[in-house]
């Protein structure tokens, strides 16, 4: 994070103006961020259990316009206002934290006002003001923590009730005007206070703090031992240990960026090491981490916002990803061990990867901390709280260990990781809001849906594929989570009217919109991951791209097939999970042009491999023996090819 502080002094003869010292600034920002952190948290904490502290239990939208003053702020003071010269603007910075905390404070002291009074279609002068002060703030807001494309996207459709009047056909909706649509996003329930700000509010922050508290007790250090105990030694292994790490560590964490900054400095080393190329080793670490995001348990911010666009209950989301999810790890796994096994690349030696009893014993208080999560999360079926006890277990649980106990630099390091990652969640998705107010209130959101269904003549495959290049074009330019709020209210009821699985429309969307994560030209995890390895960032995008080419096919396999999800009787999840790990391995195989027991294959047998695969995915049955009638012959025929090939050497 970067404390911004002006250093300019005057080039002629007049005397410079008076400035702190850097270290002072910085210090102070510091102590006003942590100190900021921890009104929200502690704030969160109380709502959440219902502590009533000093007798302070705000109402729904009180709280929310507290938590967005203060995290707002927070983003204030802790992103620069200009990334060309981050230092420039501190003064600036102070001034809009204060106008968030007065502005929001303000309309979260007159919360029950705003109710009972309907201020939201007619509102006293004072409430004008500070809602059109909000509104300003939110904007710069997502300017600085989500960029201008999504500043862009927020006024565009923030806006949009200004000029909907004006638009031609579906795109017509009611008008209001300016003064109404601030009240509208401000002090109305769905938009800046709307779903993303009460999932952030009621769910986000709790996982947020688990993930912080899992970094700051080195538990990226125990997972990582883990997969090296479990795969280190195996062909390839490093490559292996970097997929399953990086895959429990992002899954509990849930940012892709930050987890291959975490990992990959281990494993992209030890990967190289081994013999893989270092854009290949780059490419295994972005695509194990993007996938991270979509293993349960906790899968990032956008399962959350799910669940409650849904009206399901986390657990239900879990459940549906589960499967999915290892579906993606275990293709990333297959191609390692071929690219290993076509190269002939070795593992670790045995003496250089720990043996796996005492590492999980040292692991106790992670694998605690994590069936707390699990159990509180999935058997008691109390989501927002499931967190916190799991932060508390592995506090407690981490104590006596004193390498891995929280130290008090610790401790504050800890606070300030939890301030920023929440105040960048609270600032984009506060943007998004008006997004969805914008769409909601002119009425625009459900008749795209309509048109869009009109228009595709009930063709689903033609949704599906023009949700799929939107989302993934979208992706390029959002935060994932802004594009799946976007396209769940303008594409997944559509999809939804179509008979598609509900959730399984919803992840759909969610596993395109990551995919810009690791394609080109944007490639966020790509290019992360090459700095990381030293590597040509395009280059290592499209090596991600073709490790990661699962995900551009299972949210397919899943719309139409619902049972990957767990929708279906057993006997229907067991048949086509079988069936499409066997479509995996033999696209995977395609891929590496490595059959097991047979080895590398031709081009010919290339082609028919993966075509076989292909044709094992589809649904109807008949289709997938005809598939698995191909992949037998083609793996008959390169064995007595290497039969004979062998009795000719002989």
């Amino acid at each position: 994070m970067e404390f911004e502080n002006s250093t300019a002094v005057a080039q002629s003869g007049e005397k410079p103006a008076a400035q702190l010292p850097d270290s002072l600034i910085q210090a102070a920002f510091r102590i006003i961020i942590m100190a900021l952190g921890a009104l929200g948290v502690s704030m969160a904490i109380n709502q959440q259990f219902l502590l009533n502290i000093m007798g302070f239990q705000p109402l729904g939208n009180a709280y929310l316009y507290y938590l967005i003053g203060i995290f707002l702020a927070l983003a204030f003071l802790s992103l620069p206002a200009s990334t060309l010269n981050p230092q420039r603007f501190w003064w600036l910075n102070i001034i809009l934290a204060v106008a968030a905390l007065v502005s929001a404070g303000w309309l979260g002291f007159h919360g029950l006002e705003i109710i009972q009074k309907g201020w939201e279609y007619d509102a006293p002068l004072l409430a004008d003001i500070m809602a059109s002060v909000l509104i300003i703030l939110v904007l710069e807001g997502v300017r600085r923590a989500g960029g201008p494309i999504l500043l862009f996207t927020a006024l565009l459709f923030g806006a949009y009730p200004l000029y909907a009047d004006y638009m031609p056909g579906f795109l017509w909706g009611n008008e209001y005007s300016l003064m109404g649509t601030v009240r509208a996003h401000v002090l109305g329930v769905e938009s800046i206070i709307g779903i993303p700000m009460q999932v952030v509010a009621d769910l986000v922050i709790g996982f947020v703090i688990f993930g912080s508290v899992l970094v700051a007790t080195k538990g990226s250090d125990f997972f990582m031992e883990l997969a090296s105990a479990l795969l280190g030694h195996s062909r390839g292994g490093p490559a292996k240990v970097a997929v399953m790490g990086s895959g429990i560590l992002g899954s509990l964490s849930g940012s892709v960026i930050s987890n291959i900054l975490t990992s990959g400095p281990f494993s992209i080393p030890t990967m190289r090491r081994v013999g893989y190329p270092a854009h290949y080793a780059a490419a295994v670490e972005a695509c194990a981490s993007t996938g991270a995001t979509l293993m349960p348990p906790v899968m990032g911010t956008v399962a959350f916002v799910m669940a409650s666009f849904l009206g399901v209950q986390y657990s239900s989301i879990v459940i549906a990803a589960v499967i999915p999810a290892i579906l993606f790890y275990v293709a990333l796994l297959f191609q390692v061990d071929m690219y290993a096994a076509r190269r002939g690349l070795k593992g670790l030696p045995r003496n250089e990867t720990p043996p796996v009893w005492p590492v999980l014993k040292s692991g106790w208080p992670y694998l605690l901390s994590l069936a707390v999560l699990i159990f509180v999360l999935m058997g008691l079926r109390m989501e927002a709280r499931a967190p916190y006890y799991a932060s508390v277990v592995m506090l407690v649980a981490t104590a006596f260990s004193k390498q891995r106990r929280l130290t008090l630099s610790g401790a504050k390091r800890l606070l300030l990781d939890i301030s920023q990652s929440v105040a960048r969640l609270v600032a984009v998705l506060a943007g998004i809001g008006l997004v969805v107010g914008g769409l909601s209130y002119t009425g625009v959101a459900g008749a795209f849906s309509r048109e869009l269904l009109l228009y595709a003549g009930g063709n689903t495959a033609l949704m599906l594929l023009a949700g799929a290049v939107t989302s993934f074009v979208l992706g390029m330019g959002m935060t994932v989570t802004a594009c799946y709020i976007f396209l769940s209210i303008l594409l997944a009821p559509a999809l939804m009217q179509a008979g598609l699985n509900p959730i399984a429309s919803h992840l759909f969307i969610l596993y395109w919109g990551m995919l810009s994560y690791i394609t080109p030209p944007v490639a966020l995890a790509a290019i992360t991951a090459a700095n990381v390895a030293g590597s040509k960032p395009m280059r290592t995008g499209f090596h991600a791209m073709r490790l990661g080419m699962p995900l551009f096919v299972l949210p397919f396999i899943f719309v139409y097939d619902p049972a990957l999800i767990m929708d279906g009787t057993v006997i229907e999840i067991i048949e086509r999970v079988a069936l499409t790990l066997i479509a995996i391995w033999a696209i995977t195989s395609a891929f590496e042009r490595w059959i097991y027991k047979v080895g590398q294959i031709g081009h010919i047998s290339q082609i028919a491999f993966g075509a076989g695969g292909v044709m094992v995915l589809f649904p109807e049955m008949a289709t997938s023996l005809i598939g698995g009638g191909i992949l037998v012959t083609v793996i008959v025929v390169n064995l007595g090819l290497l039969r004979r090939r062998d009795a000719v050497k002989v």
